[in-house]
């Protein structure tokens, strides 16, 4: 289901690339997918795939085949003679060749607690992979939100620059009928050319993020796309939902699948056998011909005392066990006072918005006063431009943050893990 929604979430991403649009769900979605660390996901399923095929050839027949051709000093003989008996030697030179076959009857179930193990590994590996991928958010929101900084700022100035424009033109036509003083446009223009470079400025930042963003979502985005400033929602506890705990679990888990191959490694294992050759001697050794021959039967191997190896490899796993549980205390502790953290700052800026909303209806007060002002030659035109600046530092730091409050939310969803 969760790839499905990757998938569904990726189309539209491309298809809002088209509409020059670009969302921080969709970023997530690109991210997770196009990250070249996605692809170990594929090459983890096709390692474990061999790791049990692997294991599974141990419950074939073994076939091996040995030939042999030897010369010795000396051979068994009979030390006394028997009368009207004769009986020669084996040779000294003896050759034989033999195919023998073996086969696991029983093994005490070694082979399944190695596939089990086997198989808990991988589901370690691709929970740390996307504990990984996971972790590639917090970039995420580093990048699109100051480029959402950016993207606010340019829209800014443009306004800023609109209402210079409309001011200016006024401006002229009171110079040209005698109401204002010769150059005070001319205070207006330097204004307007500084705007345009603070727009060079801050396109030229967009492009150089816009580039850093495109590498880490693994898509091209033109300069010219819009992010969408998301209203994100946050539910302020410290419950964290974070797949590194699902991690610590699974290794857990590995850690117990461990314990089983280990107990089942001394278990007595069954097998038959069987051996056909070809030799000089064969099995008759006062036989000195070439003969064939065969041995079957079955064995049992079992290790009946190991010298507490396997004790004390069972302690060493419940060490490990003792260690991934202070490993999974230690992040708990550290998230919850990084979201502690973040539930201030999230509550300082909502503070800020406020203050920053009054400031500017203050702001537009005075800035009509002295538009007003300007037109009827009371004030400068640098008088003006003065609390024209004012009022797009207020409107700017509003802007910025909400922005910022978006980004706290986010930086806020990401180490819960929601």
């Amino acid at each position: 289901m969760k790839q499905i929604s990757v998938f569904i979430l990726i189309l539209f991403a491309l298809n809002s690339f088209a509409q020059e649009n670009l969302s921080l769900e969709q970023c997530y979605a690109l991210v997770e997918k196009n990250y070249p660390l996605a692809k170990q996901n594929d090459l983890l399923l096709k390692q474990n795939a061999l790791d049990l095929e692997i294991i599974k050839i141990e419950k074939l027949p073994k076939l091996d085949f040995l030939a042999q051709a030897s010369y010795q000093s000396d051979v068994t003989s009979l030390p006394i003679s028997i009368p009207g008996t004769t009986v020669e030697p084996p040779n000294k030179d003896q050759y034989k060749a033999t195919v023998s076959v073996n086969q696991l009857i029983y093994d005490g179930g070694f082979i399944n607690a190695a596939m089990a193990e086997k198989s808990a590994s991988l589901k370690t590996q691709q929970k740390q992979v996307e504990v990984n991928l996971n972790q590639l958010k917090e970039k995420v929101n580093q990048f699109y939100f100051s480029i959402l900084l950016l993207q606010e700022k340019s829209a800014l100035l443009v306004a800023k620059k609109t209402e210079l424009e409309t001011t200016l033109k006024e401006v002229k036509a009171g110079i040209k009928y005698g109401v204002l003083l010769p150059n005070s446009d001319s205070v207006l223009e330097a204004e307007l050319l500084k705007i345009d470079q603070q727009l060079v400025e801050v396109d030229l930042n967009k492009i150089s993020l816009m580039k850093t963003l495109s590498l880490l979502i693994g898509i091209p985005v033109s300069s010219n796309i819009t992010l969408e400033n998301p209203e994100i929602n946050t539910q302020l506890n410290n419950e964290i939902e974070r797949p590194e705990l699902e991690l610590f679990q699974l290794q857990k888990e590995k850690i117990e699948t461990s314990e089983q191959l280990i107990n089942k490694k001394n278990s007595p294992k069954l097998s038959g056998f069987a051996t056909g050759g070809y030799g000089n001697p064969g099995l008759n050794m006062l036989d000195n011909s070439f003969q064939t021959y065969y041995i079957a039967g079955i064995k049992l191997n079992w290790n009946v005392f190991d010298w507490n190896s396997t004790k004390k490899q069972r302690e060493s796993l419940q060490v490990n066990k003792e260690i991934i549980d202070s490993e999974q205390e230690v992040f708990e502790l550290n998230t919850t006072m990084e979201l502690t953290q973040q539930q201030s700052e999230i509550n300082k800026i909502s503070t800020f918005i406020q203050s920053d909303e009054e400031i500017i209806a203050l702001r537009k007060k005075i800035l009509e006063t002295s538009a007003s002002q300007l037109k009827n030659g009371v004030i400068t035109a640098s008088a003006y431009i003065t609390e024209l600046t004012n009022l797009f530092e207020a409107e700017n730091n509003l802007s910025t943050h909400h922005i910022q409050l978006q980004f706290a939310k986010a930086n806020y969803n990401t180490t819960k893990g929601f």
